[in-house]
């Protein structure tokens, strides 16, 4: 039998959902083609992977000329080894060296032309005796914060989920009649609304935290009325954003409100009780962790991820699982650089009882890989935005995933 090795690798400048520049990384396994683009985030963690070089993405691109060789003729059915050597090459501990853009790329593309060449999808390579589950859509319906402009809700991502639908279709289907809903909503209160979004597609009103959850609020309770289905609220503080180090708080400059770390608490349960909120991500800034397991003490039946504390770091998720600061995860592939460092994080998460919440990056590209790796981590959740291209090329990946599996049932929520 033939072994799959990486036969030829080609690397591009390509452009994000924002028209900022990425990598895109071709990669050739018994003569099929691999692709991939790096995404980039707007709020990131100070210790997720660099994305270039220090010289700029030519000095990555570059730099692949001279390592290459040592990439040909290597295994491509092993991401854990490939990740392995990227980081030998690289030489640093945040790839800002060979650039993380670039070691994602290379991973991911080698992934799926390993499966392409193997003749099965992406997900079934990666877990290949299931079981496979449908992560639930947590959709992103208004915008805030880095994500947004100047007027915009100082708290970055108003989220909702729909529990209990019976398949991924209706999920989508129901995201998709909130997000609607939520501008109605806000022509309401604003008929000269321009119809403005934030970087994953969620409105982006002229209006203060408080008046976002009401018209999200509002605009779930009309959908849940129709659907006969419990829409549950979530929010992304991005805290690190908020945190000012030399005051020792939290600046919500939008609102004009300082919260010291005691307040910030206060206000996520003040939040949590009146909006039923069912997921809170990154409550408190990257360093918090005593904060992030006082709240976590406090609230069972909430799932409290953490994102830039975390940053898809298998060291620092066991220091958060340490100290039970969270009950959740979120999974971004290119924080951690490679697709083997993202899924040995995941298999760490899922043995300590911590939900995965697979999600995109804000400057995203149309690659589908998202929702296989939803899939192939058996994560509760998927959080990829609710409408544009970039966001719906992973939702309408998931759709034909499940009419592949003739439906497969969702992911359990435990809240």
């Amino acid at each position: 039998m033939k072994k799959a090795c990486i036969e030829a690798i080609k690397a591009r400048i390509c452009y994000d959902s924002r028209g900022n520049e990425s990598i895109e990384v071709d990669v050739k396994v018994n003569s099929f083609i691999g692709r991939a683009c790096a995404p980039k985030g707007a709020s990131t963690g100070k210790y997720e992977a660099v994305d270039f070089n220090p010289k700029g993405i030519e000095a990555s691109l570059k730099l692949l000329s001279d390592y290459s060789s040592k990439l040909i003729g290597f295994d491509a059915s092993d991401p854990y080894s490939l990740s392995q050597l990227l980081r030998e090459i690289d030489g640093t501990e945040n790839f800002s060296r060979i650039g993380g853009s670039m070691a994602y790329a290379i991973s991911m593309a080698t992934a799926e032309a390993f499966s392409k060449s193997k003749g099965i999808p992406l997900y079934k390579m990666l877990l290949p005796n299931g079981p496979y589950l449908m992560p639930y859509p947590l959709g992103n319906v208004l915008c805030g914060g880095k994500h947004a402009g100047p007027g915009a809700p100082d708290i970055q991502e108003f989220l909702i989920c729909p529990l209990g639908v019976k398949n991924i279709r209706e999920g989508l289907k129901i995201n998709i009649a909130v997000h609607k809903e939520v501008r109605k909503q806000i022509e309401k209160k604003d008929p000269y609304f321009t119809g403005g979004k934030g970087d994953e597609g969620g409105w982006a009103p002229y209006v203060k935290d408080e008046e976002a959850f009401e018209l999200v609020s509002s605009a779930s309770q009309i959908v849940s009325d129709v659907f006969g289905v419990d829409i549950k609220l979530g929010v992304d503080f991005a805290s690190s954003s908020l945190w000012n180090n030399n005051e020792k708080a939290y600046i919500y400059n939008r609102s004009k409100v300082k919260r010291s770390p005691g307040e910030q608490l206060d206000f996520i349960m003040e939040l949590v009780n009146k909006y039923h909120l069912i997921y809170l991500e990154d409550p408190f800034h990257e360093e918090a962790y005593d904060e992030f397991a006082e709240l976590t003490k406090k609230l069972s039946k909430v799932y409290i991820a953490g994102d830039d504390i975390f940053v898809t770091n298998t060291y620092r998720l066991l220091k958060g699982i340490k100290m039970k600061a969270g009950n959740a995860a979120i999974l971004k592939v290119n924080q951690a650089g490679t697709l083997g460092d993202a899924l040995n994080f995941a298999e760490n998460a899922r043995k300590h009882n911590y939900a995965l919440i697979t999600s995109h990056r804000s400057g995203d590209t149309s690659d589908a890989h998202l929702a296989h790796i939803a899939i192939a981590t058996k994560s509760k959740m998927i959080k990829s935005g609710v409408v544009g291209g970039e966001r719906l090329s992973k939702l309408n990946e998931l759709l034909r995933i499940d009419e592949e599996l003739s439906g497969c049932g969702m992911a359990k929520l435990e809240v």
